[in-house]
């Protein structure tokens, strides 16, 4: 059966200050109406390969977006193509380079930033182009899209927690008190989403080291949260979900095709 899917990506977030930080998010988990898991990300542990990664399902090598500076449409399908071809409605809050990737390269604000096009990949779309966007407007902007557009798929993309990462570094009270802060916007809007039936899952693309940066293999890069909620999951403890497996998880939970697209049976209730 169909569901209505939100996936949020806080930009940046390792899992180790995850854990220890978002108290909002951990008192979900710890009353049962969340499970976390540890995901590794892949490689190379860079926000635009990886974005690819989590809404392709194929990862950097493979999709040949390796670095942040290749700027280009996606060839791939995406959650959104695959939606979209469902006669789905999508919308995404989000940083500028997903538009990038589904919707139209190179990003001209004027054009790009507020994007109401039933023809796109990503239909509705709310924009920014500073990493100092704060994550409270973005939130605000997510909700006005679902509030106006009811997508059945929504993406919401905040960027302050890697802002911090790459001002200060993983071990930084500017760094931890961003995570904490974005753990109580988020607070503003889960119940909602919950008792509206949403399945929601929020990880990161990647984490963060203590050169104010990721790009490698050390573990504070790769190691990022994935919190699940909703009834369609099967909350089962220590599942080791590959990132590559959630763009066709979240095609699963939409009643979508897709084709060539890994799942992790395990995470969804169900499923065999």
């Amino acid at each position: 059966m169909a569901t209505k899917v939100i996936l949020v990506i806080l930009d940046g977030l390792n899992y180790q200050v995850a854990h220890d930080c978002m108290g909002y998010l951990q008192g979900l988990t710890e009353s049962g109406h969340a499970t976390l898991y540890s995901m590794n990300s892949e490689l190379p542990s860079m926000s635009r390969p990886l974005y690819e990664c989590i809404l392709t399902g194929i990862p950097p090598v493979i999709s040949g977006i390796v670095n942040n500076n290749i700027v280009r449409l996606s060839t791939a399908e995406s959650i959104f193509s695959l939606a979209r071809k469902a006669n789905k409605v999508t919308a995404a809050a989000a940083y500028y380079w997903v538009s990038e990737l589904y919707n139209s390269a190179p990003y001209q604000p004027q054009r790009d930033r507020f994007t109401l096009n039933s023809h796109h990949p990503i239909q509705y779309g709310y924009f920014y182009h500073t990493d100092h966007y704060p994550d409270d407007h973005l939130l605000i902007d997510a909700e006005n899209l679902r509030q106006r557009f009811d997508p059945d798929f929504l993406l919401i993309h905040p960027m302050n927690i890697d802002d911090s990462g790459h001002k200060y570094g993983l071990d930084s009270a500017q760094y931890r008190n961003t995570a904490r802060r974005t753990d109580s916007i988020l607070s503003h809007y889960l119940p909602t989403w919950r008792e509206q039936g949403y399945q929601i899952l929020i990880t990161s693309d990647h984490g963060m080291n203590n050169d104010c940066s990721h790009g490698g293999v050390l573990p504070e890069e790769r190691q990022v949260p994935l919190w699940v909620i909703g009834s369609a999951f099967s909350h089962q403890p220590d599942l080791r979900v590959p990132q590559t497996a959630l763009c066709g998880s979240i095609c699963h939970l939409l009643a979508i095709e897709y084709a060539n697209k890994s799942i992790c049976k395990a995470l969804l209730k169900g499923t065999k």
